[in-house]
């Protein structure tokens, strides 16, 4: 039984989905539509399924012939789930993805106005399809952003129309806005925030990129196969992928700007501040696969003068990485690299054993094994497993601190190239027990979706 007759779908979005069992399976994400000709000129479009996110961030297609009820904050489906990743097909359309913020007109009094969608309604009909009916849209039109920032909304009446009243939702022309679509998305992680920016399309996904914030953008394409993150990149402005290379990790902006042609690279780099560009020009003369060309040149690096309680309060830094917060590094001065002569290095397990005023340089441990920035990826990565090590540092023939070598990017280079892209496309991955592919399911997938 159908618990509410109509559902708006900003409101289903988020919605645990139970099984019969009431087992959680996942969280509604979207709501996909038919929007074919034939039934716009009979009702509004057709919902066809749900976009539900089960663990392991995956994104699968939940037909509405599955869906039993939908009532008290909660979705309840019939029968087991497709774990098929979903993929768009031709004449579907994604409401949160594709339809919030929308341009569409409406008629009022014989007058078509401009206006932008922020919500539709979902009706429950006799034949028992669920089919959009009316349109929450705000009137008036978004101011152009300046790049880097989100579309900002109309501040025209809200009107909740009928959806013969609305022309145009089925038409994407020109920009469309983003800020709805940045809402629902703003409590994800950066790796679950690219998962959803790379199933846009790519027209869908310049805009979206487009209305985030430098610091938002810069994590997701730390998060991002190569070749989204290149796309990207490459269709912003060049002052403003300037700034959001400034943003990044230059260990991670140099991967990126590695997959550029060399012109674009060093135009991208005389657009940086100078102490921006300066760690990443540096890393660019390494080679890839070497501790040079994987180190991050920003460790925790301090004085040996400085106290226990300085040093925490530095790798408490929200910003580090857990592997960049896990050592200390002690040099003598200057205290940017390339360092004075590295002293030693203090793991964060030591500083919570002592005293917060004693200093670092007392308790600094000088048995560890530097490598040189030539050293290759093997070397490196026997170093860590050897002496079980999330980071190595990296000095050269004076014992100048160069850089540190963490965990996270051995990982990054000893997995496939297109790990990336497996994560998003391999069915095996991350599939929740007791789920699996039936004939059934895919039976019944093919008939929602015809």
């Amino acid at each position: 039984m159908i618990g509410n007759p109509r559902v708006f779908v900003a409101r289903l979005v988020g919605l645990s989905v139970f099984d019969p069992l009431g087992d959680e399976v996942g969280r509604v994400r979207d709501v996909v539509l038919a929007m074919s000709q034939r039934l716009r000129r009979t009702s509004g479009p057709r919902a066809i399924g749900l976009v539900v996110e089960v663990p392991g961030r995956r994104r699968v297609f939940v037909p509405m012939t599955r869906v039993t009820t939908i009532d008290a904050g909660q979705v309840i489906t019939t029968g087991l789930v497709n774990m098929r990743r979903f993929e768009q097909r031709p004449g579907e359309t994604s409401v949160v993805s594709e339809l919030f913020d929308r341009r569409v007109r409406i008629r009022v009094n014989g007058e078509l106005e401009p206006a932008v969608v922020e919500d539709v309604a979902l009706e429950l009909q006799p034949s028992r399809d669920w089919v959009v009916t009316r349109v929450f849209v705000r009137k008036g039109a978004p101011t152009r952003p300046r790049p880097g920032l989100r579309l900002r909304r109309p501040k025209g009446e809200a009107v909740l129309a009928p959806i013969e009243q609305v022309e145009g939702l089925h038409l994407s022309v020109g920009e469309q806005g983003a800020e709805a679509l940045l809402e629902s998305l703003e409590d994800r992680k950066p790796a679950d925030l690219a998962d959803a920016i790379h199933d846009l399309s790519p027209k869908r996904r310049a805009e979206v990129t487009s209305a985030m914030d430098d610091e938002t953008l810069a994590d997701v394409l730390e998060e991002l196969p190569d070749d989204d993150r290149v796309e990207i990149l490459t269709s912003l402005s060049t002052e403003r992928a300037a700034d959001v290379l400034e943003v990044m990790e230059p260990d991670d902006a140099t991967d990126l700007l590695s997959g550029l042609p060399d012109d674009t690279v060093e135009e991208l780099l005389q657009m940086m501040q100078p102490e921006e560009a300066a760690p990443i020009r540096r890393l660019l003369t390494y080679d890839d696969d070497t501790a040079g060309g994987m180190m991050t040149p920003e460790p925790v690096i301090l004085g040996p003068e400085a106290s226990i309680a300085e040093a925490l309060a530095v790798v408490r830094r929200e910003e580090l990485s857990p592997a960049v917060a896990s050592l200390v590094y002690v040099c003598r001065s200057p205290l940017e690299t390339p360092t004075g002569r590295l002293i030693g290095i203090v793991h964060i397990q030591r500083l919570l054993r002592d005293p917060p005023h004693q200093s670092i340089g007392s308790i600094v441990d000088r048995d560890f094994e530097p490598v040189p920035a030539d050293a290759s990826l093997e070397t490196v990565t026997r170093l860590m497993a050897n002496y079980n090590m999330v980071a190595v540092p990296v000095t050269d023939d004076e014992g100048r601190l160069l850089g540190a070598v963490t965990v996270d990017d051995v990982l990054d280079h000893i997995l496939p190239e297109d790990w990336r892209e497996e994560r998003h496309d391999d069915p095996s991955l991350d599939e929740p027990p007791g789920l699996r592919d039936t004939a059934q399911a895919d039976s019944d997938e093919g008939a929602a979706r015809v």
